[in-house]
């Protein structure tokens, strides 16, 4: 052996005893076509690919660093993203890296029928065999007791294997299941067209929106370009003056109703009959409900003439907790407005499957004991379906049970067998947008652990001859003969991240059928809506530490669910934030917290669901309540009855007061208006130039919509860990930037505003100076750095901080034992520890990387090179940075808008980062 081949074995040797985890895919991926930012400087590149959460594609760039996946980018060839994100795709890579994911396949010892047993490791291969011996049963009798039982299936692929998989078992029954699913806005297509339809809305050609019980900022597929497109929409009225209206009626506070010019908190049968007074209008003939009064009739009556000013320009879009009746109403109006195509059109649904099954017909089918073999991908039924199914005790009736999933979940510990999946950015696959625009699936890395795909697991199940994800996808997506064709169509699909003229036609409708039914009033006093967490959505992120410590945009709760209620319903109950309560329904009950919510409708409580797991890793489990018990089986509100405990419960919330104390932090101008200029008060600290680069911010907060993106993309992009609920509770989180609400904003002084806040970066930081050992300065393009090797902890600059957003490690907070958490962190930032202080830094890692790429080609750094991680997430594109030395960039020229302020510029500071003021509109003078 010579010494080249001694240090490849003692290198390769010492890499597995680090814990690589991985190696690279072994087939051809192809990096995106065109780098972000200007970040293809060294090692780090970008691959395209998506996300997929309730069966459906956002578009992503999956950026690594020596083969390693660290931080997700939008795709801004993608319709669902443009290039911007929400919180769950941001942390969709501490997903792949949680090393609580299933690492093998996993077999009962025994029998399962008392609930759960104890399972030892096993192998995919002897899987196979035991399938193979039950699949050759299952065929003698067509495959007759065979049920497989799936989420929202929008993947061609996955779609043609389950098509091959019931033409192997003619018998078989699949089921569909998804726990957020709004069955109500599907029948009410049925009810209004006859066939089952989806909606795509086109919010940048709106003039009015009316939400009913709805936040399209968040709900659906769809909810990052709907707040694109109404931030384009707002963009272009401020030019020409003709801003878009919005106005929300719904039962808890949300991103939509929190920008709504008129928002009004109603029951949903309130919110319903506000629906139908208004269609009489332009339907006589129907049914009147009770008449509105006081706050809801002038609500009606501006809602009315906007709708009526608008006309095909306006949009009615009806949400959770409605009837199919209230759905089918809404389409109507839609259609008799004009807006129907044009603010919205319908197209087929991407995750249609009128062939599926409901979980309800699969747990009558277990309960009867016609289920011979059950398999379940991708899904939780033993957490996540309603209590009223008891589907954990009805899993038992299966004779023989397979789950396969990314965790060992609730319904996972009940199966005879669990079978590890694979990730998204471990898998090759296919998967449609919310327009059904289809992306190519690429791995970004080799799986890290023992696991298999979902399309190479329905090929097994299938009996394909084809076991390879990768072969799989491009027989689906082969066309012709022509191999040269299809290879250079592959490559230019894998590298956009988009299948060219994939989405969905629009389809012809006829004229909608109107419903006969006014809604009634319910018969309980206190009636309960669900709603899926802002945070951990249906309960499959509740392992991610980022996004339970994530505060709630309308709460700042954070590693808690809570029981929302108005102030009214809570003074009749004689609750207070904090009290522990009993809440029955449906023969159920559970203990939860209340939380009193100002701008909660009365006589109605909110349930997040996502929390309460048991089988949910390390982090999520054990964490808030499990609200799917007390959810009816056929859905629907149950009533509700809730009796006090005479017990505490303790939050921890980041943000304790809602107002400014009569200070103007958040700013709002009429439009055209101009805010008072303010003389900058003298400084005895000398001025100083900057004659390379100025590095600046400026945000926004007319298109803020606070929905966090910004935050948790800081977090991945800087390393920044998570501290824990006690520690939140002490005041001690450690987010480089917050977004603050306030509901005190407007020219009312009862609007809700949200507020991005990072460092400042002051000219003239109060920081430094206090700072004895000179670890906070200014470098040479005057950006405030933190040297953290000079850092001994005393904290002055914090204390010296007028905007308090410097954050301090009182504990060792990041991990530094766990090999895939290490694996995900950002190898350009520094991971600090404890006793230093840390901040915003304007993401310096990529100001160098720029740098270095402009230092390489001799070309300058252009105005937009430079993205810091906030500002390449935002949906809304509310924060934009950039150099002061360049007069023609994107900051310098919204510095002299009209609109521009310093936070706190009396101070005497001299902030870098500073802010648009909110535009309002005077609503009164519609009346």
């Amino acid at each position: 052996m010579n010494r080249r081949q001694a240090l490849s074995l003692l290198a390769a040797s010492v890499a597995l005893a680090n814990g690589a985890c991985s190696a690279p895919p072994n087939a051809r991926i192809y990096p995106f076509v065109q780098m972000p930012e200007a970040q293809a400087v060294g090692t780090f590149i970008h691959y395209a690919s998506a996300f997929v959460r309730d069966g459906y594609a956002q578009g992503v760039l999956i950026g690594t660093v020596e083969g390693r996946p660290i931080k997700i980018e939008g795709n801004p060839l993608h319709p669902s993203s443009l290039g911007a994100t929400d919180v769950f795709t941001q942390a969709s890579v501490l997903q792949l890296w949680d090393p609580d994911r299933s690492a093998t396949v996993r077999q009962a010892l025994g029998s399962v029928a008392a609930g759960t047993a104890p399972q030892a490791a096993s192998s995919w291969s002897a899987f196979d065999t035991a399938w193979r011996q039950r699949a050759a049963a299952l065929e003698s009798d067509s495959g007759r007791g065979l049920h497989l039982l799936t989420g929202p299936l929008t993947s061609p692929t996955q779609r043609a294997l389950m098509e091959r998989l019931l033409a192997r078992f003619p018998q078989a029954r699949w089921h569909v299941h998804d726990p957020v699913r709004n069955t109500a806005a599907r029948d009410g297509m049925r009810l209004a067209f006859g066939r089952e339809l989806a909606s795509r809305l086109h919010l940048q050609r709106t003039r009015c929106v009316l939400a009913l019980a709805v936040d399209p900022f968040s709900d659906g597929p769809g909810a990052v370009r709907h707040a694109m497109d109404w931030s384009t929409a707002r963009g272009q009225g401020l030019a020409d003056g003709r801003l878009p209206r919005l106005f929300a009626a719904e039962v808890a506070p949300g991103l939509f109703g929190a920008r709504a010019d008129e928002r009004l908190a109603l029951p949903p049968h309130r919110i319903e009959a506000l629906l139908w007074r208004l269609a009489r209008h332009w339907w006589a003939g129907l049914p009147a409900p009770s008449p509105a009064e006081g706050a809801e009739a002038v609500f009606e009556a501006r809602v009315l003439r906007a709708l009526q000013e608008a006309g095909p320009d306006a949009l009615v879009v009806a949400g959770h907790g409605l009837s199919a009746d209230a759905h089918a109403l809404a389409l109507a109006l839609n259609q008799r407005l004009g807006a129907a195509g044009r603010t919205l059109d319908f197209i087929e649904p991407a995750d249609a499957a009128p062939q599926a099954g409901t979980l309800a017909e699969l747990a009558r089918a277990l309960q009867a004991g016609a289920v011979d073999t059950l398999v379940v991908l991708d899904s939780n039924p033993a957490y996540d379906a309603p209590g009223a199914l008891d589907f954990a005790q009805a899993l038992r009736g299966a004779r023989l049970s397979v789950h396969a999933g990314l965790y060992a979940d609730e319904t996972a510990v009940r199966c005879h067998w669990h079978l590890p999946l694979s990730h998204a950015y471990e898998s090759w696959g296919d998967a449609r947008a919310h327009d059904g625009s289809a992306t190519l699936l690429q791995p970004a890395i080799a799986p890290l652990y023992d696991s298999r795909s979902a399309i190479e697991l329905l090929a097994l199940l299938a009996g394909d001859e084809e076991r390879q994800g990768q072969a799989l996808v491009r027989r689906q997506w082969r066309r012709g003969g022509d191999e040269a064709a299809f290879e250079s169509f592959w490559r230019e699909s894998l590298r956009r991240g988009v299948v060219a003229d994939s989405a969905f036609a629009a389809v012809a409708v006829p004229a909608a059928r109107l419903p006969q039914r006014p809604p009634a009033a319910p018969a309980s006093a206190l009636v309960g809506v669900f709603a899926a967490d802002t945070s951990v959505h249906d309960g499959r992120f509740a392992n991610l530490g980022w996004l339970q410590e994530l505060p709630r945009p309308m709460t700042k709760l954070t590693w808690d669910n809570a029981l929302l209620l108005g102030p009214r319903t809570a003074a009749r109950l004689g609750l207070a934030t904090g009290d522990l309560v009993r809440v029955e329904a449906v023969g159920r009950s559970l203990d939860a917290p209340v939380w009193i919510s100002e701008r909660h409708a009365e006589d109605t409580a909110t349930l997040p669901l996502g929390y309460g797991r048991t089988q949910a890793g390390q982090v999520g489990s054990g964490v808030g309540f499990d609200a799917y018990a007390l959810q009816p089986a056929q859905g629907g509100l149950p009533a509700l009855s809730l009796h006090p405990l005479g017990q505490r419960h303790a939050f921890a919330v980041t943000q304790h007061q809602l107002g400014q104390a009569g200070r103007d932090i958040v700013r709002s101008v009429r439009a055209g208006e101009r805010l008072p200029a303010r003389e900058r008060p003298p400084s005895l600290y000398p001025e100083v130039s900057y004659p390379q680069h100025a590095w600046a911010m400026v945000i926004d907060l007319d298109a803020c919509i606070g929905c966090n993106a910004c935050t948790i993309a800081c977090q991945a992009e800087n390393n920044i860990p998570v501290v824990g609920k006690e520690e939140v509770a002490r005041g001690r989180e450690m987010h480089w930037i917050r977004v603050d609400r306030y509901d005190d904003a407007g020219a009312r002084g009862r609007d809700t505003a949200f507020q991005p806040l990072p460092c400042m970066h002051c000219e003239k930081a109060p920081c430094e100076l206090v700072c004895p050992v000179g670890a906070t300065v200014h470098d040479s393009e005057g950006v405030n750095v933190q040297v953290y090797n000079r850092c001994i902890g005393t904290r002055f600059c914090s204390n010296n901080c007028p905007y308090k957003v410097r954050r301090f490690n009182f504990l060792q907070f990041t991990d530094a034992t766990t090999e895939t958490l290490q694996a995900q962190r950002n190898p350009d930032v520094t991971v600090r520890q404890r006793g230093v202080m840390e901040k915003c830094s304007y993401c310096l890692q990529r100001i160098s990387r720029a740098r270095h790429r402009a230092e390489a080609t001799g070309e300058p750094i252009r105005d937009g090179d430079v993205v810091t991680a906030c500002q390449a997430a935002c949906p809304t594109r509310s924060i934009h940075f950039g150099d002061l030395n360049d007069p023609a960039s994107d900051v310098v020229r919204l510095k002299t808008l009209p609109r521009h302020y310093a936070l706190l510029g009396e101070l005497g500071t001299q902030p870098r980062t500073t802010y648009l003021a909110r535009v309002v509109q005077p609503t009164d003078a519609m009346d």
